[in-house]
């Protein structure tokens, strides 16, 4: 039979079950955007930027069913994207980039867009396609399907030639997908053994757990009852324990945590790390101390000691490691003596102190962040979606906000592209329509891809958009205090935050004040339950830093030479007095 290689594509999508695919069309690609265009299972999404759709993308591998889909032109629509496929790389979020390519079967060089495709995209993602012939395409993207959701997860591209896509041509057949399942990696009996048995002669064993872990969550909660260990989670992996569990302690668990984490894992003498990689974000800048009984379980062997080493490495999946481990661990695990500890009073207590330092700090007429997060859990169901920004607000978001739900929280995390959540939120929101998804974004990451939302009133996508509208880039701002004692392009100006929702379509609320806060949130999340995206704009207090922003500050700080601290600290000092 003989098939035009846009038909082949659309084919493929339906049967890996794609149901929307992100970009824009252009000469390269408008054969797959006409087939698309006629599926009943494939909603094609036009965006604003090729950047906004990959993140979109993202998102909906994150939170949704199936995996997130581009389809760009290539050259610009493909470097575009190539921050959120770099996104998904870094952080192990499957996707498939699919791409017109210039024809192949011309004799002339120098055609629109043509540069090598395949050596950009090398260092981005986990392999790259480019099928030759019209057969060639079916079990090119079905496979590009099997490795971007297996393993550790991650990108896969595809460029598809544009004669190939324009032109019919011979295929034996048109074959129904079936996923090839992986090996499953067993579990060395022996280091299962080894580790049950340094948990149980432990005397404060904690936990670590990063994205890895989210498919094991009940596992996971077992293992921290039956152990009486407290539970840290990466930036990345805040959704992975429920905050309303006793023993989860937050983010991290070192100089840069709170100080219920750095309370409940203070001579931490073995540590079961599952489905992290140890990298700079969550470990504070890499100030955490790490015990020498390191247990680390992660699907990516490159991964098990690359930063710390590992007493036991575990290559696995989180759920099949933590199984094993369960059973190995029996009934008899040391938990009655480490409850002596007390450890669940330690952890609520830090807690509650913690928030009654943010709760009396005095933000003046601006809107105090407990207040917010506050508001915001209280008005928002425990299964909504909170997609975070790079920047500030996000660890005040990782310090305050109670995460209740699994794919209850997603960011940028080891890439930590600026410019993440207002597409995230729109593809999270696209992927889960009967969900409230929240984005929270500071003033500066905002600008990046606010007119992203024009996506979100085309398509009638009901999100909350809440801009900390501080006039700075307030996380690197207030980095730069200690060394530099002055903001170097770091102040934004003026935003007007109206004008974007009267650009966008979108509705515009503007919160002031502690006071309004529970009201203007429980309207935002009605206006956008009737399908209208929604911007809050949120007078933030920035002044008070979090407990990741000093200690990741001094970690850094401390690692400088001798001659180095005292340069900073004397032109700081310098200009403090000058001005």
């Amino acid at each position: 039979m003989k098939k035009t290689g846009a038909e082949l594509v659309r084919y493929a999508l339906e049967q890996i079950g794609v149901i929307h695919t992100f970009g824009i069309p252009g000469v390269h690609n408008t054969e797959i955007y006409d087939q698309l265009n006629m599926s009943d299972t494939i909603t094609p999404i036009l965006v604003t930027h090729e950047g906004g759709a990959a993140f979109m993308a993202d998102a909906v591998s994150r939170v949704g069913r199936g995996v997130g889909t581009l389809v760009v032109v290539p050259a610009a629509g493909l470097t575009h994207a190539s921050s959120g496929i770099g996104e998904a790389f870094l952080d192990g979020i499957p996707m498939l980039v699919i791409c017109g390519g210039v024809r192949n079967d011309l004799e002339f060089e120098y055609q629109l867009h043509q540069m090598d495709q395949h050596k950009f995209m090398s260092g981005l993602t986990k392999r790259t396609f480019y099928p030759q012939a019209h057969a060639e395409i079916v079990p090119s993207l079905f496979e590009a399907y099997d490795i971007a959701t297996g393993g550790e997860p991650g990108p896969v591209f595809v460029e598809i030639p544009v004669n190939l896509q324009l032109m019919k041509g011979e295929v034996p057949d048109m074959p129904s997908y079936q996923r090839q399942e992986p090996v499953e990696i067993s579990v060395d009996d022996q280091a299962i053994l080894k580790a049950a048995e340094i948990l149980k002669s432990s005397k404060r064993p904690g936990i670590f757990a990063g994205w890895g872990a989210r498919g094991a969550a009940d596992l996971l909660k077992e293992i921290a009852e039956k152990l009486e260990a407290p539970v840290a989670t990466t930036l990345q992996g805040i959704s992975v324990f429920p905050e309303t569990h006793p023993l989860h302690a937050g983010m991290g668990y070192g100089p840069s945590a709170v100080p219920a984490a750095q309370a409940a894992f203070e001579e931490c003498d073995a540590l079961i790390a599952i489905g992290t990689r140890f990298s700079e974000i969550p470990t504070g800048s890499f100030g955490i101390t790490v015990p020498d009984n390191l247990i680390h379980i992660d699907i990516n062997p490159d991964a098990i000691g690359a930063n710390y080493p590992a007493k036991v490495g575990l290559e696995a999946d989180a759920r099949v490691a933590l199984k094993a481990l369960t059973f190995a661990l029996g009934n008899d695990t040391g938990r009655d003596k480490r409850l002596k500890r007390g450890l669940r009073g330690i952890i609520e207590a830090e807690k509650r102190n913690y928030r009654k330092e943010w709760k009396e700090h005095d933000s003046g007429e601006a809107v105090n962040p407990l207040s917010f997060f506050d508001a915001l859990r209280a008005e928002l169901p425990d299964d909504g979606i909170v997609v975070v920004d790079d920047g500030n607000h996000t660890f005040l978001a990782a310090e305050l906000l109670s995460i209740r739900h699994t794919n209850g929280f997603i960011c940028p995390s080891d890439f930590n592209c600026m410019g993440y959540a207002t597409p995230a939120a729109i593809g999270a929101k696209l992927a889960n329509p009967d969900k409230d998804v929240v984005a929270i974004v500071g003033d500066g990451a905002f600008t990046m891809t606010c007119m992203e939302i024009l996506t979100a009133t085309r398509n009638k996508v009901g999100a909350v958009f809440c801009v900390f509208n501080d006039g700075e880039l307030s996380q690197i701002a207030q980095a730069q205090e200690l060394p530099y004692n002055r903001k170097s392009c770091t102040v934004l100006g003026d935003l007007n935050l109206q004008g974007v929702a009267l650009a966008t379509g979108a509705e515009y609320l503007q919160l002031v004040n502690n006071e309004e806060s529970d009201q203007i949130l429980s309207k935002a999340l009605q206006i956008a339950r009737n399908s209208k995206p929604v911007i809050v704009d949120v007078a933030i207090d920035y002044s008070k830093k979090t407990a990741f922003t000093k200690g990741t500050v001094q970690t850094n700080f401390k690692r400088f030479p001798a001659g180095t601290k005292m340069r900073f600290l004397g032109r700081a000092l310098m200009r403090k007095v000058t001005g």
